[in-house]
């Protein structure tokens, strides 16, 4: 390994405070007690560390990462891309492949801020750019949150139902975090895996959606298809490739390849605002625009006078309409899909009739761990929290295992601040830290999207019934759930040192 990759490794294990299976003695690294990082200190006669610990590090150093993960993840890049697109200008057309980009709600912020644009404005340039460069499809994955949401709503429910008779049913942890899930099972093992939601993050489930319905839509065979999903975070590379998001049936992943927010400002060239300006103006895809026309097309008839009449009265679309531009919208929750609050209303209104509008937060620790309270005559209902940051997730485990949780549901995020502060977009230009100010103008310009309840799309319950053949229904249950389970350290480590990884 060259001195340059052996500084960055030491650099990703200084700034990883969990405790790893694999240590780096060699590198001078030893590790930390669990209560010195859930107090968030380091020991003063620790030559490990000259500079404060950056617990808002990623999770998921290359320490645990197996040789056949970092193949896999080191074909998640620009160059990749690339190739595609470059075989697609010097094949046949009938050899083509089509490429779909999904944006993550969480990385509009980056590139309003970062041009100095309304998320709207940034939103239709960054379009314009990706399609300039060849892709054919740009969708948000705001869709495939509400599915998540909603479905972890019902599993909640579920699991406080027969919470007397099964003690692995509460509390509930969410499952969108992939820096947390591998934590959960590369780590903490049994003792968290059983409590984890099922509901798949809305990342796989928009892979879901990619490669299964929008395939059959346009009549594409999914290895024809090549899926590119723009997120804030690099653990969502690690996600992209779990074993349990290769569909088998389909042959092909989920999600093909996972680029960070920060990197797509490298390609194919630096995008410096006067460049960015320069796209023209589009606006992302809309992903029931199909479904709509083969429905309005089998009920005109095929007659063009007819169909003409049933796109302006169509009362289909006219619903579709109502739920205006996806991409310009958000779910409640601070820098983040807000699983907490829709779960904590959806609770109250099904387990007590009781209707919330407004959340109110308790900060205990700090503004990354919070609690909120349902209260009726002075008894309390329920109790949710949210816990961000590898400092707080770790006070919360030590809680866990001493069984000092009083909560029936924790929202876990492995980044301080919500998926906004991800570390594929919210550090400086330098690396390392985050940039505390770019991540307050990002909040802000999140914070202006307007929030849509996932209940009230009606885009939802058309593709309950079109898609996975209801609410219900087996292909419901496969297709927006999985299982985590605990890891032992033989499926982690491996004989020879993995290369270190190019996020």
């Amino acid at each position: 390994m060259s001195e340059e990759n052996i500084g960055r490794r030491k650099e990703k294990c200084e700034n990883c405070t969990k405790q790893c299976n694999k240590k780096q003695s060699d590198e001078g690294i030893s590790s930390l007690s669990e209560k010195d990082v859930a107090n968030g200190e380091v020991p003063a006669s620790s030559h490990l560390l000259k500079q404060q610990v950056l617990l808002s590090a990623c999770l998921s150093c290359e320490g645990c990462v197996s040789e056949e993960e970092s193949l896999k993840i080191s074909q998640q890049n620009l160059e990749e891309v690339a190739r595609v697109l470059g075989l697609n200008k010097k094949c046949d057309v009938s050899k083509h492949q089509v490429l779909v980009v999904s944006v993550c709600p969480q990385s509009l912020p980056f590139f309003a801020v970062k041009y100095g644009l309304d998320i709207p404005e940034a939103t239709r340039k960054l379009c314009g750019f990706l399609k300039s460069l060849g892709v054919q499809y740009v969708f948000d994955t705001t869709l495939a949150a509400g599915f998540s949401i909603l479905e972890s709503q019902r599993d909640f429910v579920q699991r406080y139902s027969r919470r007397h008779h099964d003690s692995q049913a509460l509390p509930m942890f969410t499952s969108s975090c992939p820096g947390w899930i591998r934590y959960a099972e590369r780590v903490l093992g049994s003792l968290v895996t059983p409590h984890i939601c099922t509901a798949r993050s809305p990342q796989q489930i928009m892979g879901c959606l990619v490669k299964d319905y929008f395939t059959k839509q346009q009549k594409l065979s999914p290895d024809k298809l090549y899926h590119i999903m723009v997120a804030p975070c690099f653990d969502k590379k690690l996600e992209a490739v779990r074993e349990e998001f290769y569909n088998s049936l389909l042959e092909c992943r989920d999600v093909d390849c996972v680029l960070t927010s920060g990197t797509m400002l490298s390609y194919p060239l630096p995008l410096h605002p006067l460049t960015f300006s320069t796209f023209s103006g589009i606006k992302m895809d809309f992903f029931l625009f199909f479904y709509i026309l083969h429905k309005i097309l089998c009920q005109s008839g095929r007659k063009i006078q007819t169909f003409c009449k049933k796109i302006m009265t169509n009362k289909t679309l006219m619903c579709i309409r109502k739920a205006g531009d996806p991409a310009l919208v958000r779910h409640q929750g601070r820098g983040s899909e807000g699983f907490l609050e829709h779960i904590f209303k959806y609770a109250a209104s099904e387990l007590f009739s009781l209707d919330v509008e407004e959340i109110t937060y308790k900060t205990l620790r700090n503004r990354d761990f919070q609690e909120v309270c349902l209260e009726r005559d002075g008894e309390v209902l329920l109790q949710f929290a949210s816990v961000y940051g590898f400092r707080n997730i770790q006070t919360l485990v030590h809680r866990m295992r001493k069984g000092h949780v009083p909560y029936q549901l924790v929202e876990v995020l492995s980044c301080p601040g919500g998926c906004v502060s991800g570390r594929g977009q919210a550090q400086g230009e330098t690396g390392g830290r985050v940039d505390k100010a770019l991540v307050q103008q990002m909040e802000e310009a999140y914070s202006s999207l307007p929030v849509r309840l996932p209940d009230t799309n009606p885009g939802l319950h058309i593709l309950y019934q079109d898609w996975l053949e209801g609410q219900d229904s087996t292909y419901a249950k496969t297709l927006l759930h999985t299982q985590y389970t605990q890891h032992s350290p033989s499926q982690t480590r491996t004989h020879t040192q993995p290369p270190h990884i190019q996020w």
